[in-house]
């Protein structure tokens, strides 16, 4: 004949109503704190404006070759620039060793990568998944931080010992890749996040 199993406690007895009491006020507790403190946990998130700044679209589409504009990337100024071919050639003639800086400063590579043109270029970004855009146009597009990495200052278009970028507070020149060639500013203009959502739009971040 089996026994019955009797439904004791830990200690031998039986749950008593006072055990039962306990448990149900910790969990109204528990609950309870949780739905206190989660507004407080929710502000720390990023607020929905700011979220919207977290990444730009580009229509590259509109961007003529030799053509530059500035975009505006979590509130800072970027250059997106169709190269002329002749000014991919001249980024890529480029001795490495040579340069002040032979990190590519592009986010889209780990640390590093050396400070080749392709390095440097959009030929780092990301393409979404069916999207088909030639490698010719990724080559020649180019997408910066539009300050100086001496001071901040915004550097002047076409301008300088390399056709590029000069920056006129403190006399820094750039190349056509975006990198320091002369002057006091110490590293080359950093390469945003990037990513190839469609053949005529590049999203930045």
């Amino acid at each position: 004949m089996t026994e019955a199993v009797e439904n004791t406690g830990a200690h031998g007895q039986e749950p008593s109503r006072r055990d039962f009491i306990y448990i149900a006020t910790g969990g109204a507790l528990a609950v309870g704190g949780a739905f206190t403190i989660w507004p407080f946990i929710d502000q720390m998130n990023p607020a929905a404006d700011t979220l919207a700044l977290a990444s730009t679209e580009v229509n590259i589409a509109e961007l003529e070759e030799g053509q530059e504009i500035t975009v505006i990337y979590r509130e800072r100024p970027h250059f997106v620039r169709r190269r002329t071919a002749a000014e991919v050639e001249a980024a890529r003639d480029v001795n490495i060793a040579a340069l002040p800086d032979r990190d590519a400063r592009n986010f889209n590579l780990g640390d590093g990568a050396p400070a080749t043109d392709e390095n440097r270029s959009a030929m780092t970004a990301e393409i979404a998944e069916g999207v088909e855009i030639e490698d010719a146009l990724r080559a020649s597009l180019l997408v910066t931080s539009a300050n100086c990495t001496h001071l901040g200052c915004v550097p002047t278009e076409g301008a300088g010992d390399y056709g590029a970028w000069f920056c006129p507070c403190h006399g820094s020149h750039y190349d056509t890749s975006g990198r320091i060639r002369r002057g006091p500013a110490p590293e080359n203009l950093s390469v945003p996040v990037m990513t190839f959502t469609s053949a005529s739009v590049l999203r930045l971040g």
